[in-house]
């Protein structure tokens, strides 16, 4: 999706997420804002810009209705870092379990493969090159890649020696001072006919098959003790500092051509892919645009503090309010700046509400939004309109095995009323409960779909209430079924 950001407004990021998400039209308004105050946040003067906190945003509703999927195509659209993480796995300082600092860990992991992934499409071409002249070098040793001159030395001192003549010319800047050793040497003007032979069938794909020995790393080495009495993400951050010093080794493995020339590719991008600047990018692209969903915050909220499990749960929204409000926390890439990244809680809020979480952190959440229940027209919408609507999902699906499925205007309304009844008599579960409904009404067409191969089915309501009705009337089957 090739999105101007900058001439993204509200109305039109809303639009974007209405291909997705039915309805919750309040949430998709304030999350349009919130992204596009970031935005209108780049644009300011420097002293002023960091003076402008992110908005976040609590979305209230139960589970199903789209409190996620919101979150995480926002995140999509705007190609930031994103990552979901459930309050529910971090426990106060001094317990056993995950330090609340992990998720800006995970989101910074998100980032660097986001820029890496970028940064490799740029190096692709000249990765592509190499690997070509290091495949015919493997082909034909000492003729696919003819070592080049090494120019003349001059002597030390202000002129050159007597009789050595002029100095050589200075290196192209392919040979560049980052370019490592083994790294193929640039292509000569001229090469015989041989190798030129060779790189014609290479290019044709006529020697895939042919047998080839490269150097590969054998990551498998002994695991050393060194590291006890360490959080896990403590351990993280130590082990990204000791770079390759455990396994790595190279070892030589007799591979195709096809397997040797991924092995190659990998190689030859990861080292013409600089780091550094992987890193660089990496975090400050986390610093000003990353999101972090907090599900279940209610989960963590207490209604008062006697004791027990609630100082467990206050303890846990206690250390997560300096993220919040913004800390600097060590990765192995670098130091991370929370200040600026935008956090966007969710709960069903059944057993506590917003006003039971401390203080500090309600202040650190400025944005409520309630969403609503889905009903019998929404569970329509959901499964006709999206881009990725369950009817086109399982009617692809199927059409692979060559079976043409229909659904009928009249079949998606009884599905839609089953959905919202079940919801109603059992726990509601928002549009989750579709999944379930879809793959039991379709289990048996699946299961015999290779055997129905040129076929149209079409479901009718007739068929709908052949394959559910019977579960639909049995409250205590239906409660375990669907």
């Amino acid at each position: 999706m090739n999105i101007d950001l900058d001439q993204l407004s509200p109305r039109e990021i809303v639009q974007e997420l209405d291909r997705y998400i039915v309805g919750q039209e309040h949430a998709k308004k304030a999350v349009a804002i919130a992204l596009r105050n970031r935005l209108r946040r780049r644009k300011l003067p420097a002293d002023l810009r960091d003076e402008v906190a992110p908005k976040n945003i609590i979305l209230i509703g139960p589970t199903g209705v789209g409190k996620t999927e919101i979150a995480r195509r926002l995140a999509k659209l705007c190609r930031a870092p994103f990552v979901k993480v459930e309050a529910t796995k971090y426990t106060e300082v001094g317990y056993v379990g995950r330090d609340v600092e992990s998720m800006v860990r995970d989101l910074t992991s998100v980032a660097i493969s986001m820029v890496k992934a970028e940064l490799q499409e740029g190096v692709q071409e000249e990765a592509e090159s190499r690997v070509e002249d290091q495949l015919l070098e493997l082909l034909l040793p000492g003729l696919g890649q003819p070592k080049p001159k090494q120019p003349a030395v001059p002597a030390p001192g202000p002129g050159p020696a007597p009789g050595s003549g002029p100095l050589p010319a200075p290196l192209p800047p392919a040979a560049a001072p980052d370019t490592a050793p083994d790294a193929a040497p640039a292509q000569p003007p001229a090469e015989n006919g041989t190798v030129a032979r060779f790189r014609d069938r290479l290019r044709a794909g006529k020697l895939e098959d042919k047998l080839v020995e490269v150097n590969v790393t054998d990551s498998s080495g002994p695991a050393i003790e060194i590291f006890s009495g360490q959080s896990f993400e403590e351990m993280d951050i130590n082990l990204g500092s000791f770079g390759n010093l455990f396994g790595g080794r190279r070892k030589k493995k007799k591979v195709p051509v096809r397997r040797a020339r991924q092995v190659l590719m990998a190689e030859e991008i990861d080292r013409l892919v600089d780091k550094d600047r992987v890193s660089e990018l990496a975090i400050e692209r986390v610093e000003q645009m990353g999101i972090i969903f907090l599900d279940e915050i209610d989960k963590v909220a207490s209604k008062d503090t006697r004791g027990g499990a609630d100082v467990s749960r206050e303890g846990v929204q206690r250390d997560i309010l300096p993220i919040v409000e913004g800390s600097t926390v060590n990765t192995k890439w670098g130091t991370v700046d929370t200040a600026h990244i935008l956090f966007i809680a969710a709960g069903a809020f059944h057993m506590s509400k917003p006003a039971d979480l401390i203080p500090e952190l309600q202040g650190r959440f400025p944005i409520r939004v309630e969403l609503s229940a889905l009903g019998s027209d929404d569970f329509k919408r959901i499964l006709t309109q999206p881009r990725n609507a369950l009817i086109t999902q399982y009617t692809a699906l199927l059409a692979t095995e060559e079976v043409e499925l229909e659904f009928t205007d009249d079949a998606v309304d009884r599905l839609s009323e089953l959905a919202t009844e079940v919801n109603r008599n059992t726990e509601n579960i928002g549009a989750r409960r579709l999944h379930t409904i879809m793959e039991l009404l379709l289990e048996e067409l699946s299961f015999n779909a290779p055997d129905l191969q040129g076929q149209t089915v079409t479901i009718t309501p007739d068929y709908v209430n052949e394959r559910l009705g019977k579960i639909i009337e049995d409250r205590d089957l239906s409660r375990y079924i669907l």
